[in-house]
């Protein structure tokens, strides 16, 4: 195998080749590091070619039709269990039309899934596992979107980092797939590490959404981080009709009543989701893919006030395994690293209960059994962010930043992911709007192709949202703090914490070289696949920065 040296000079602002091949390696050793910095804050001019409004795919797409067959397995996805020896494998059946209908029975089809590693001359094996369908209930048309039959099946024993060949269905049907590959985990060291980590946020299902998933398939990811605004159901009422939210002007609490078409209608057109499985299905059926729950999959039910019924029916979780029992928080290994899930809509507070919430506690006790020896790096990842500095969503997160960014810091958390806000952002690290050392790199990933972009920030002239008619999401009704400065909501300049930021459709790249160093890397849509606008080192400094209780 042939290695090539590459060497770079570079600023924040270059665009950087990257090459893809399964022949060469590159060994990268002149991209600046995050112990470089912290860095001058830049903000990259938006590309004046570029279209910031976004185009939901027509329902004529292709990639949209319902497969013919009876019971034909499809919206096929892997995601990983706990730890590299089991994944979870889903699909959906369908035997009728997808609205106004009755229930299927899950029981009139079977969850199998046969599997084997690849090449492998042995024979296949089998698992089994459970079905469920939901009911979506629609209001101002009483209708009731009832779904397929949703499996899920849990395989087990599987050998860390190796290809294994599967087909799911039911063969007493003869309703099996055909032929998915997907590749475990390595096993958790501080030595093993996934290739290439894929993260994206807010993809719905728009023109460049098509582009992003080009992008994602072309690198050839081991595994996918997709945090929220998945199917953007909820922006379509029940009889097709696309909401057009984008100069609805309201506070946090969706109370204006010019929100109530967008926020408080509880209707969505629920077979979006079916679309956007069909059409994430060459992504989701061979590489392990995990979600993370955002605004969008909120999604009331009109009666009972269920939430979040479609996100929690239609994916698998490592949730009991994780010891959380919650689909909308939970923890997995992936080689040395430890990713920890968290959700921004369901309550998380420490300091203004009687007791801790059931996410809070389930937090404290994940970060305390970390072993840091088997699995250094630990990433968290939600949808809405802390630190942002576009006028879209802005401090929507400070009574979550409040009650958890303390236990965070504490354990020293490397990196933490969100989207919710439609740009790129990455900080220096901070900790309570303080550079320090020792904080996490927040960093914005919610350009993935749906929404409009973010292009106003809240330094600018004019921009600042008044904070005294706006309260910060979260089950305390906690009101917006000014931070440590006291004196001003919004930074008269780009704060120090925010590193660099760009209004553009794309997504990141991480790829961890070992316990100390990751690189990581913003690909734009308008560049081709091996183009990067940003590249950087996140190193962690475990002599410096310790981790405490």
């Amino acid at each position: 195998m042939k290695k090539m040296v590459v060497n770079y000079t570079m600023t924040s602002m270059s665009f950087l080749v990257i090459l893809v091949c399964a022949v060469i390696i590159i060994t990268v050793d002149a991209f600046p590091s995050t112990v470089d910095g912290p860095f001058t804050p830049v903000t990259a001019p938006l590309d004046p070619n570029l279209n910031p409004v976004t185009f939901d795919l027509p329902e004529s797409d292709p990639s949209f039709v319902q497969p013919n067959s009876k019971f034909l397995p499809e919206q096929i996805s892997v995601s990983l269990s706990y730890n590299s020896d089991s994944v979870w494998i889903s699909w959906v059946t369908t035997d009728c039309c997808e609205e106004d209908s009755e229930p299927l029975d899950p029981n009139s089809v079977q969850s199998i899934v046969q599997y084997r590693e690849f090449n492998s001359r042995t024979r296949n094996k089998h698992a089994t596992g459970h079905s469920i369908v939901y009911n979506q209930q629609y209001n101002a048309l009483k209708k009731n979107y009832t779904s397929g039959i949703i499996h899920h099946v849990q395989l087990t024993g599987l050998k860390p980092n190796t290809l294994y060949q599967y087909r799911c269905g039911d063969p007493s049907l003869s309703a099996m797939s055909r032929d998915y590959y997907f590749r475990t985990m390595p096993k958790s060291t501080s030595e093993s590490y996934p290739h290439r980590i894929i993260v994206a946020g807010d993809l719905g299902l728009t023109y460049n959404t098509s582009m992003v998933l080009t992008h994602i398939l072309s690198n050839h990811p081991d595994l996918v981080v997709l945090i929220g605004g998945f199917s953007y159901a909820d922006t379509y009422l029940a009889n097709k009709t696309k909401l057009d939210c984008s100069s609805c002007q309201c506070d946090q609490n969706r109370t204006s009543s010019d929100c109530d078409s967008c926020y408080n209608g509880r209707e969505s057109y629920q077979p979006r989701w079916d679309y956007w499985g069909r059409f994430m299905e060459p992504l989701t059926a061979n590489v392990p893919t995990m979600m993370v729950a955002g605004e969008h999959e909120i999604e009331p039910q009109t009666d009972d006030n269920l939430t979040f019924v479609a996100y929690s029916s239609r994916f698998a979780f490592p949730s009991n395994e994780s010891g959380s029992f919650s689909p909308l928080y939970y923890s997995f290994n992936a080689g040395g690293a430890h990713f920890i899930v968290l959700n921004a809509y369901t309550p998380y507070d420490y300091s203004c209960k009687v007791s801790p919430t059931d996410q809070y506690i389930w937090l404290e006790n994940d970060l305390r059994n970390i072993n840091r020896s088997e699995t250094p790096w630990v990433v968290a990842a939600w949808s809405l962010p802390w630190y942002s500095t576009f006028k879209g969503h802005y401090r929507e997160g400070e009574s979550m930043r409040i009650n958890l960014e303390d236990l965070l810091y504490s354990y020293q958390v490397d990196i933490i992911f969100n989207s919710q806000v439609d740009a790129y952002e990455r900080s220096n690290r901070v900790y309570n709007y303080t550079l320090d050392q020792c904080g996490p790199v927040y960093i914005i990933i919610g350009a993935g192709g749906a929404g409009k972009l973010e292009t106003e920030h809240v330094d600018d002239p004019g921009n600042c949202p008044d904070h005294s008619q706006r309260n910060s999401i979260g089950s305390c009704s906690f009101n917006f703090t000014l931070g440590p400065s006291k004196d001003e909501f919004c930074p008269l300049n780009q704060p120090d914490y925010s590193a660099y930021r760009e209004s553009s459709f794309g997504v990141g790249m991480l790829e961890v070289k070992n316990e100390t160093h990751a690189l990581w890397s913003w690909n734009r849509n308008q560049n081709l696949y091996n183009l990067a606008g940003e590249v950087i080192y996140i190193v962690r400094q475990p002599d410096i920065c310790s981790v405490f209780n």
